[in-house]
């Protein structure tokens, strides 16, 4: 195979495929060029005159070749499908490759649901890279269905798709040299793998600490001066733009060719319906260009920048030698995609995969498929005592972001216990642990999502997964969650003791095996439903409520074990002053 590539890099061999006169988008320059460009045996293997080389040809003229884009981080399940549909529906929009962190689906079914994931992603074209979830649970402040320790990743890098230690989230563990962390991080030095952090909030000296334990990356980064602090001490940032949170826009007056080869794009957590409409990192090149950066700054920080963080040799970079992952590009400052190539062959055109790999529910595991055990839940069980005190402590959600404010408020009661008002938006929030039916349960009080009747309830709920449910009706709420224990597990909407939309998603809760197509229409009649019960809302209100559970962004959230201050990092009542 060498030989022949050597022999086609030399012109003493025709190559499979010859593009002729094409612009180079050169990402290891930040430049482009017009050039002939040879593919053989699925690699590149000469830019310069090859015309009348090649197996095939194709006039370039106009056109722009790019590399195929990688997602520096992404939660395959924030799509709510197995990874050959997410595959299925990147590969359309240029994205070749994805560093994935398994983290929800560990978080409830521990190296099955990570062995899951690798093994599904086989099937499909595009590549997955496979990060090792490092906090499962996330904090001891929440009950996970499962616990991941040292012992029990360090087989799984065996796999040849692991590339490392994802998002290290637990800051005390790493600051206070907790010897299992500790553990972790040097079981992934020594197997040469990159480290993910989680630097949400972090002050200069726990960013120092971070670096200083070789934790390389970060994705939490949300203003340009974050950025310049992250690239300062050698963290890759990774600049996200997802479902929920949309910190691209902010952080591009502080990207400059300078620091970009220390910048990558990542989605981070995307629902379906979106990827369909508007792209992976695909959508982060076009932003980021409609931003005022450079066409291939951005298309750098998309695909070369990716690789090298991540030690992807010959990958990223349209050059001899690299895999002849890459797009054919009609406009590239609107970056239309006409024809995406994995391994120097056509697998998408005009927006459609050419051979769509199915979902198959019989290569589900069994165990993956009976997650969701609930206790009987009553309207008694989500009362807040007020315990004699007029204010509250209060998540208020921000829209476009996951971190939440602190707010103190006074509430209307009645017998002593908070009482839900629409008028002033604040509703009625619950954690419920699903995995073991071990009872835990916390009810809380938020403010944001504007609903003003019914009740919104998932088993999405970052990061342990158990069942969150927000209700401006009790009653409502009652029947959400008896809704989700029928189907276990997946997204639904209730009102006046009616289910209007559901979405199942059966595999740990949080997936489903089913084509993408009937997914994106659950979705839409999710929306739909939304859409009565919260017509102010303005953002997608599922996945606003499924990060209020994430103990691990400030300012406030809520577990099944309480509410949760970050500030202090400990557990806190809903009265204030009790």
């Amino acid at each position: 195979m060498l030989k022949e590539r050597i022999f086609a890099a030399t012109k003493q061999l025709e190559s499979d495929l010859v593009f002729v006169g094409i612009n180079v988008v050169d990402v290891f320059s930040q430049d482009i060029f017009t050039a002939d460009v040879a593919v053989h045996d699925g690699l590149f293997v000469g830019i310069g005159d090859y015309q009348g080389l090649g197996r095939t040809e194709v006039d370039g003229g106009g056109k722009y070749i790019v590399p195929g884009f990688i997602d520096g981080h992404a939660h395959i399940e924030s799509a709510l499908v197995t990874p050959v549909e997410y595959g299925n529906t990147c590969l359309p929009h240029g994205v070749t490759a994805v560093i994935a962190d398994p983290h929800e689906i560990a978080n409830v079914s521990g190296v099955a649901g990570i062995e899951f994931i690798i093994e599904n992603s086989r099937r499909v074209a595009m590549d997955f890279y496979i990060m090792l979830p490092s906090c499962v649970p996330a904090t001891a402040f929440e009950h996970s269905g499962c616990v991941l320790n040292a012992r029990d990743l360090h087989p799984l890098y065996g796999y040849k798709e692991v590339t490392g230690l994802a998002e290290v989230m637990n800051l005390p563990a790493v600051v206070q040299a907790d010897p299992e962390m500790l553990e972790k991080i040097a079981d992934a030095l020594k197997a040469g793998r990159t480290i993910d952090g989680h630097m949400a909030g972090f002050t200069l000296d726990q960013l120092n600490a971070y670096a200083t334990a070789n934790i390389r990356t970060d994705h939490e980064c949300d203003s340009g001066q974050g950025l310049i602090d992250r690239v300062r001490r050698g963290i890759y940032t990774l600049v996200r733009e997802g479902t929920v949170c949309k910190d691209l826009v902010k952080m591009v007056p502080a990207i400059n060719t300078g620091n970009a080869p220390m910048l990558c794009f990542a989605t981070d957590d995307k629902h379906l319906d979106e990827l369909v409409r508007d792209g992976g990192v695909d959508c982060n090149v076009r932003l980021a260009i409609a931003n005022g950066i450079k066409p291939a700054t951005a298309i750098q920080m998309a695909s070369l920048n990716t690789a090298r963080c991540y030690n992807l040799r010959n990958i990223g970079g349209i050059a001899p030698g690299y895999k002849a992952d890459f797009s054919i590009v009609s406009d590239l400052e609107g970056l239309v995609i006409d024809q995406v190539y994995k391994n120097g062959s056509l697998v998408a055109e005009k927006g459609r995969v050419l051979k769509r790999v199915e979902p198959d529910v019989h290569q589900v595991p069994k165990e993956l498929l009976t997650s969701v055990t609930l206790p009987e839940v009553g309207e008694d069980d989500l009362q807040i005592d007020m315990k004699g005190c007029s204010r509250a402590n209060i998540i208020e959600i921000v829209p476009g972001t996951i971190v939440s404010n602190h707010l103190v408020e006074e509430v209307e009661q009645q017998d002593g216990r908070f009482r839900i008002s629409t008028d002033r938006d604040q509703l009625k929030v619950c954690v419920i642990e699903r995995h073991n039916n071990l009872g835990h349960m916390a009810t809380g009080i938020v403010k944001g999502l504007r609903l003003k009747k019914g009740a919104i309830a998932t088993t999405i709920a970052h990061d342990s997964h158990n069942l969150i449910v927000v209700g401006a009706r009790e009653t409502d709420m009652v029947t959400a969650v008896s809704a989700l224990a029928e189907m276990a597990g997946g997204i639904v909407v209730v009102d006046d003791g009616e289910v209007l939309a559901s979405l199942k998603l059966e595999i740990s809760g949080l997936i489903t095996s089913r084509k993408g197509e009937e997914v994106v229409n659950d979705l839409k009649r999710v929306h739909e439903a939304l859409e009565k019960l919260a017509p102010e809302c303005r953002f997608n209100p599922v996945l606003a409520l499924s990060f209020l559970s994430l103990v691990v962004i400030p300012q406030i959230k809520i577990s099944d074990s309480g509410l949760f201050d970050f500030a202090t990092f400990s557990f806190i009542e809903v009265p204030v002053g009790a």
